[in-house]
């Protein structure tokens, strides 16, 4: 599957010793490009760890509506949004001087825009854009052979779900690089009014396998499930419930503090 690499992981040291880490999911160029780079100001004014941003695409297979909503209107504005201009927008925010003290950024994309992008050219854009990892929900590590083999300073972020065998897991944890992500849920992303039963439960299965931290995502909503969370996990992330406030940098300014609070209080 590709050697990896040794060097230490600056997604895995985003994670507090003493607090789970709050990652919080963006879309690149939703509504437009300009509100989109504000609202990550504002994501990490807010106090995120971790920034997820996702790369709009026309087949979100693991996105619920929200998510898919905002990719939509992000590809279909003026020149487009994809790949290469998700690349440039996290390029201008890591070397921005108004976030010199950046937290770390991945990338979610699918499959199908890295092998179109070409592999080693995608590999190297990111690397070069100081991205510290991506996320690639459609590959699984059976299929991440010619990606690894090419992204050598990247960490690579591979998903395990409530479905997943402890075979499974195993093969997942030792894949994984920076953090592991943990569905919290079968089916797509999006808010819940509560959090899956068993999640516990999940957390510790896959906490058997591996010590890279565990996050959890999809369906975390409310401040309130998000302390809930991270009482059992080491990252908590949120995705739709911040992209439907992206709009406005200040609601998600907001929004994003009030996850922290709750959290730190936890």
């Amino acid at each position: 599957m590709g050697e990896r690499r040794e060097a230490p992981s600056r997604l895995t040291a985003a994670f507090p010793a003493d607090r789970a880490a709050l990652i919080t999911y963006l879309m690149a160029g939703y509504p437009d490009r300009e509100t989109s780079l504000a609202s990550l100001r504002a994501a990490t004014r807010a106090g995120a760890d971790v920034i997820e941003l996702g790369v709009p695409f026309g087949d979100p297979l693991a996105d619920g509506p929200v998510i898919a909503g905002a990719a939509k209107v992000a590809r279909e504005q003026a020149g487009g949004f994809g790949l290469a201009e998700s690349i440039a927008l996290a390029a201008e925010l890591i070397a921005d001087s108004e976030s010199a003290h950046m937290p770390p950024l991945v990338l979610m994309t699918y499959l199908n825009p890295l092998m179109r992008f070409g592999l080693p050219r995608a590999a190297e854009a990111v690397r070069v854009a100081g991205i510290a990892g991506v996320i690639v929900p459609d590959m699984p590590p059976e299929a991440a052979g010619p990606w690894l083999a090419v992204s050598a300073g990247l960490d690579t972020i591979f998903l395990a779900a409530p479905t997943s065998t402890d075979e499974r897991l195993a093969v997942v944890a030792a894949t994984s690089v920076g953090f592991l992500y943990c569905v919290s849920a079968t089916g797509v992303t999006g808010e819940r009014a509560e959090m899956a039963e068993g999640l516990e439960v999940l957390v510790a299965r896959i906490k058997a396998h591996t010590e890279l931290p565990i996050a959890v995502g999809f369906g975390v909503s409310t401040p309130e499930q998000a302390a809930e969370v991270s009482r059992i996990a080491d990252g908590v992330i949120v995705g739709s419930a911040i992209v439907k406030r992206q709009c406005d940098s200040a609601e998600v300014e907001g929004f994003v503090r009030s996850l922290r609070v709750a959290m730190d209080g936890s």
